[in-house]
């Protein structure tokens, strides 16, 4: 058998060339249309951020003074108590609700008066537990108005009247039927906070 009869002429280099330019262009356009579909696939920036652990500068904190970060679409107040404000915490049990955190789920360190681990500062999510609103930080004599004459400053909600102490503990009688959360949180450094990951037991 003549094996020129059985192969395909092999084609010309101008034809060859053209093959494997056209071969190389459709492999181009094939990774181009595959790429945008993988990166769909893959969680969003937005959606990796709301998961992850947020850290944060607390060192430019004044006394006094309070910082809003973002955690999981939340906002998450970082207070920087006096130690007039620390003081204030401890005649108020017999007119909050839950003085000792007991409806909380803490982390054992947060079990105190102040709820944190580091005296001075208060960490806790910026959203009222009756329902959702936002309340505002009302320091005792601040500019804000006082929601009670006798106000000892915290946190106020002027959606239903909801009040909350320097520590995130809610008087008695008001709509709101918890405390404010608490985030999972530890310091990395003296200056640096990292919320969303809990600290070492």
């Amino acid at each position: 058998m003549n094996p020129s009869a059985v192969l395909p002429p092999l084609p010309d280099p101008e034809r060859r060339t053209w093959l494997l330019a056209t071969a190389g262009a459709g492999g181009i356009a094939a990774v181009g249309a595959a790429a945008p579909l993988v990166a769909s696939l893959a969680p969003s920036e937005r959606a990796r951020s709301q998961g992850a652990a947020v850290e944060v500068d607390i060192g430019d904190i004044p006394a006094g003074g309070m910082k809003a970060v973002e955690w999981r679409g939340k906002p998450v107040w970082i207070l920087r108590r006096t130690p007039e404000m620390l003081a204030s915490l401890q005649a108020l049990a017999p007119r909050l609700a839950d003085p000792g955190s007991q409806r909380d789920d803490l982390q054992p360190a947060l079990r105190n008066v102040g709820r944190s681990s580091r005296p001075e500062f208060l960490v806790v999510i910026g959203i009222c537990t009756h329902l959702g609103c936002s309340p505002s930080f009302t320091p005792a004599g601040g500019e804000r108005p006082a929601p009670d004459a006798d106000w000892p400053g915290g946190f106020f909600c002027p959606c239903h009247g909801s009040t909350f102490d320097l520590a995130g503990r809610v008087f008695k009688n008001k709509p709101a039927p918890t405390n404010l959360e608490v985030p999972p949180h530890h310091y990395l450094g003296d200056a640096r906070l990292l919320i969303g990951e809990p600290g070492p037991t």
